[in-house]
């Protein structure tokens, strides 16, 4: 059979195999919770010690996970095209789990400035005292001018999660490999279903399954996939030695929410596009940033590289920071929280501090809102909007 589209795959990847007694098997498969695995004999723990010396998935205590968890990781790794997938408690982890399987004492490493924001204090309170330097970039500089004797690692975010800067991936992959590096990107934006990096030259890509994958903003979630086999041999030391584990119902929660992130995504993208619509009709708008949008700089690349959008989006908008805090407030449907990639429409104020660290950004005092478009009626969504703005431009100073 030909390969089948990520549609297909989705629906039947990681599910129950058939009883050989019985014949039958449940369509989803359980949440196989355990912490001591035994072994029939010797020989059978032998076995398994020795496939996971090599770096192979096997199971000798039960806080790598069981058959729920191996199903998940073979989800991870189709969604991503990748032959290798390691879970963790979060993206945060996750993130950690790479920074700090690839890069050692007295390495330097070369991160986006658009990247998720925790990597920073990521850097602040552990690499900095591993010794372990990072040099922040904007899309444009010259990185071949950035890469010292030491740098180990190209870490990107595309888009970026606060204002969605797209960045050229297969470039970045020329610089990596010019300059011998792994390329790693944060894909919880594409979650590997809209957009695949390691297909355009990166060698690990993350994911927040908190995010799209979950859906229900009900587990957190992360994951690691690779397509290198000496970089999946240094995720899988690490990821054991850091102690990572995961709980089965949530790897079982992921599994179900995966099933239905097709037309999940889908229609937070139709929605996303409806809101851009409508703040293009609004005097108070003055940018939006959302890749699929046509107006924005990204545009071309994402129609290069990616196959579909989401719903997120931000919106610089020309109010005073105090009739900022009035819309946010305003707004019925969307809870305010730092999460996105549930059913539900969410709002963040994001702060000049945040901002002054993307040089995507430029300068001006501007209000900029970041939304994640749910599930709810576009129409609710847009009057729940206009009510919210209205009642914000009365706001005097």
């Amino acid at each position: 059979m030909a390969t089948k589209h990520i549609d297909t795959v989705l629906q039947h990847a990681g599910t129950a195999p058939f009883n050989p007694e019985t014949g039958t098997a449940p369509v989803p498969l359980p949440p196989m919770r355990a912490s001591t695995v035994r072994f029939e004999n010797l020989a059978a723990l032998e076995k398994a010690q020795r496939t996971k010396a090599a770096g192979g998935r096997a199971t000798t205590y039960g806080r790598m996970g069981m058959d729920t968890h191996a199903a998940l990781e073979q989800v991870f790794a189709q969604l991503e095209g990748g032959t290798h997938a390691y879970l963790a408690p979060s993206g945060l982890s996750a993130m950690t789990m790479v920074m700090l399987a690839l890069c050692s004492a007295g390495d330097h490493a070369l991160i986006s400035d658009c990247v998720y924001g925790p990597m920073r204090e990521l850097d602040d309170a552990v690499l900095k005292r591993m010794n372990i330097a990072v040099t922040y970039f904007a899309a444009g500089e010259d990185l071949d001018a950035l890469v010292q004797p030491n740098t180990r690692l190209l870490y990107v975010e595309s888009p970026g999660s606060l204002l969605f800067e797209m960045l050229d991936m297969g470039a970045m992959a020329a610089v990596a490999q010019r300059h011998g590096l792994v390329l790693a990107t944060d894909n919880t934006w594409g979650s590997g279903y809209i957009y695949r990096p390691l297909t355009l030259g990166a060698q690990v890509s993350v994911i927040a399954g908190t995010k799209y994958v979950g859906g229900h903003s009900d587990l957190m979630l992360g994951a690691v996939v690779t397509n290198d086999e000496a970089i999946a041999r240094k995720l899988n030391r690490t990821q054991y030695a850091m102690g990572y584990s995961i709980s089965a119902d949530d790897a079982w929660l992921a599994l179900r929410g995966v099933r239905t992130m097709p037309i999940r995504m889908a229609q937070h993208a139709r929605h996303a596009l409806e809101v851009c619509e409508f703040f293009k009709q609004r005097p108070e708008t003055v940018r939006l940033f959302h890749p699929a949008w046509p107006q924005d700089p990204g545009h071309a690349l994402w129609q290069r590289d990616c196959t579909g959008s989401n719903g997120m989006l931000s919106v610089e908008l020309r109010l005073s920071p105090a009739a900022a805090r009035v819309f946010v407030d305003e707004l019925e449907l969307f809870g305010i929280g730092f999460s996105w990639g549930g059913y539900e429409s969410l709002v963040q104020l994001v702060s000049p501090k945040d901002l002054s660290k993307h040089r995507y950004w430029g300068e001006g005092e501007n209000a900029l809102v970041r939304l994640h478009i749910g599930l709810e009626s576009p129409q609710d969504i847009i009057a729940d909007l206009t009510q919210a703005l209205d009642k914000a431009a009365a706001v005097k100073g």
